[in-house]
């Protein structure tokens, strides 16, 4: 039998794993934070993502610095890979292989599941490389749990990352004429 001490150590475990597992994005209310919201505009649609600061401080920082800078604005989808993420955030080349100006970022791994709609950051081998190419998940891929950085999730418009145009697998996702992201904005910041 559990005892009442017991009881209430369950009781604040169960607590505090809500808390940590929902997104910091709401205000009084239930509303998204402004500030912690991004917008990504595709040609076909907007996608909202709330960013999650409580679990990556650093990499969300990065993420609405670069996008007040008008960084991602025009940059391609350069690597989508059906069922599994398209990638994007290479202001520098389009390609893959670039930055930003910002030195790299120390790892910020969480115990946030990789799922559909969770936006995380990549990066090259090493942990500690993530800089501003961001991915979004269009299915769950657990191999990613842990070693990778969870910074947000789409809360609404997956239904536009989903027709991102695609490459394919056997070309590790590489996209041939990608689609781009026409605008993205910190909501904040949105006129």
């Amino acid at each position: 039998m559990m005892g009442v001490i017991g009881r209430a150590c369950a009781g604040l475990a169960l607590a505090l794993a809500v808390a940590f597992a929902a997104p910091a994005v709401a205000q009084a209310g239930g509303k998204p934070d402004p500030q912690n919201t991004l917008y990504l505009d595709t040609a076909y649609g907007r996608v909202v993502i709330a960013l999650r600061p409580d679990l990556a401080p650093k990499h969300a920082e990065r993420l609405k610095t670069l996008t007040r800078e008008g960084f991602y604005n025009g940059v391609p989808f350069h690597r989508v890979i059906p069922g599994f993420m398209a990638q994007t955030g290479d202001g520098q080349y389009g390609n893959g292989t670039g930055g930003s100006k910002y030195a790299d970022l120390p790892a910020e791994f969480s115990n946030v599941p990789f799922e559909r709609g969770i936006v995380g950051m990549a990066r090259a081998a090493s942990p500690n490389s993530a800089n501003s190419q961001f991915f979004i998940m269009f299915d769950e891929a657990s191999s990613l749990n842990g070693q990778y950085t969870v910074v947000g999730e789409v809360v609404s418009g997956m239904e536009y990352v989903d027709k991102i145009k695609k490459g394919s697998a056997a070309n590790n996702g590489t996209v041939s004429n990608p689609d781009r992201i026409v605008k993205m904005q910190v909501a904040a910041d949105a006129k």
